[in-house]
């Protein structure tokens, strides 16, 4: 039986907004698992997603609140998968190496920060970053992700209508 999860990174929404509760009603709804992995801003926003399986990290741009409740990163195992999952740093050019230098014996590596999309594989670890749903996209529309995990990983990016 396949996990499917759901991923977000960068909201960067101080409350819950219309376009947060429509992007969770079309989107999101259904996941097993929701991840986040950072700069969520708000606690609001946390206690929204976290409806059930919700994992997430804090980011940053997250404030003093947000930090006491989402640790840095942490390492989550889903159906025989390890996940790490983590904001980082940097620019958008080596902020998937900070990441990757979190994490040992890991199969897949969920990250933001650049607020752009990657659903990549690289020395046999998938490294996935679904984008910003609601932030500001610094390529083409705003994004988020899915993890099929079964006997295999697929990662899928999907772009939304944030409006």
């Amino acid at each position: 039986m396949a996990i499917k999860v759901g991923v977000l990174s960068d909201t960067h929404l101080k409350k819950v907004t219309p376009a947060l509760i429509r992007i969770y009603e079309r989107h999101l709804a259904g996941v097993d698992v929701l991840l986040h992995a950072g700069d969520v801003v708000s606690t609001e926003v946390i206690r929204f997603l976290d409806r059930g399986a919700f994992y997430g990290v804090h980011g940053n741009m997250d404030p003093p609140d947000v930090r006491e409740l989402l640790p840095q990163s942490r390492v989550v195992e889903l159906g025989g998968w390890r996940i790490g999952l983590a904001h980082g740093t940097g620019g958008p050019e080596s902020v998937e190496e900070t990441v990757a230098g979190l994490f040992s014996d890991i199969d897949i590596i969920v990250y933001g920060h650049s607020h752009i999309h990657s659903n990549r594989v690289r020395n046999g670890i998938l490294f996935f970053n679904p984008g910003t749903a609601t932030g500001h996209c610094r390529k083409g529309a705003n994004t988020l992700g899915f993890l099929e995990l079964s006997e295999t990983v697929q990662g899928r990016i999907v772009e939304i209508d944030s409006q």
